[in-house]
């Protein structure tokens, strides 16, 4: 009769109010470190700011954006790795409003666990502060959710939302041609697409990653490197010359499944392997797992994480504008009317 008469308070069920209210007092100051024009970074109010008028746009759109990072999560549980991962958070949403020709302007987060270990989500929120810092956008709220009994011990989920802006004229993808030029920028390596094969990869190869090195870099380096974020390298560009007609962000799918995304099913690219950087990491990977080239560029984004599609016409003085900016790429492919497949590849990988 006693147990029935005791108090069952939010507290005893899993839930502490007060320790979340804290963890959002700690990390007030990393989120006010990513305050921009239009933002209004207080945490606290039901809804979340932004101001447009303060910023400098004519006729914009709004994009948005949301997404994951999926299993590499599994790595930062495995090896107490929380710092970076908000970065690849930020990243795999920020990219993709990047990549319609947006500039990502502010940025959510939803972080889940059973009990929340407050010195471990205030890693998770450093590396989601400087993906913001990277990619130029506010962190302007979030949810932090204590959901008792529904994840393992010390784990957690993540998801993010973006939002940008872009002028109407300016939304990607344009009108691609025959003949427009295929330029990549290099990736970090793996990003945050993969990772249920690379785990597999170890559990069934039995490999030590903090053991295993790759050209003097640890394999767990080399898995847990967080997500390039390209506005920096994109905005250099756009404002020095007006010549990309699609982007193409390389997650999930590969280029395969992504660059066809951006331009009519009447045209083809054209692709050299060959001219691909070499990246440890893929090697790797490739041998590891026995994937042909063609399965790697449809699993990975194998050295090239972001696409640019360049009109022909200005694919010169592009070349000059990367150069001058010191912005590392490399020219893969042409587009082409032939239409037996998308993607066509030719010569492999120089690993």
């Amino acid at each position: 009769m006693k147990k029935q008469n005791k108090k069952i308070t939010y507290e005893s069920s899993g839930v502490d109010i007060d320790e979340g209210n804290k963890f959002v007092r700690e990390i007030s100051s990393l989120v006010k470190s990513t305050q921009r024009v239009g933002a209004d970074v207080k945490l606290g109010g039901f809804g979340s700011v932004f101001d447009l008028s303060k910023v400098n746009f004519k006729d914009p759109l709004i994009i948005s954006a949301t997404d994951g990072v999926g299993t590499k999560l599994k790595f930062a549980f495995e090896h107490n790795i929380h710092n970076t991962i908000g970065i690849d958070l930020v990243a795999m949403c920020a990219n993709d409003i990047i990549a319609q020709g947006g500039e990502p302007m502010y940025f959510l987060d939803y972080f889940a666990t059973s009990k929340l270990n407050t010195a471990q989500a205030k890693e998770v929120i450093i590396g989601i502060t400087e993906g913001c810092k990277l990619a130029g956008c506010a962190l302007v709220g979030g949810e932090t959710a204590e959901l008792p009994g529904f994840y393992k011990q010390g784990h957690y989920d993540l998801a993010g939302f973006c939002v940008g802006l872009v002028e109407r004229e300016n939304i990607l993808p344009k009108k691609v041609n025959r003949g427009d030029y295929i330029i990549g920028l290099p990736s970090h390596g793996i990003h945050s697409n993969g990772y249920s094969l690379v785990n597999k990869i170890i559990s069934d190869r039995n490999i030590n990653v903090n053991k295993e090195t790759l050209n003097g870099e640890s394999l767990l380096e080399l898995i847990m490197r967080p997500t390039k974020i390209y506005q920096n390298e994109i905005s250099m560009i756009t404002h020095s010359i007006d010549s990309i007609k699609a982007i193409a962000h390389i997650t999930g799918g590969g280029l395969t499944e992504n660059l066809p995304r951006v331009f009519d099913d009447n045209f083809s690219a054209s692709i050299d392997l060959n001219s691909y950087p070499k990246q440890p990491i893929f090697n790797w990977i490739k041998s590891n797992s026995g994937l042909t080239d063609h399965e790697m560029m449809k699993t990975f984004n194998c050295g090239i994480g972001m696409v640019l599609i360049i009109n022909e016409s200005q694919y010169k003085n592009t070349q000059i504008v990367l150069k001058n900016h010191d912005i590392d790429s490399c020219t893969i492919g042409r587009i082409t009317d032939q239409k037996d497949h998308k993607v066509q590849y030719n010569n492999q990988f120089n690993y």
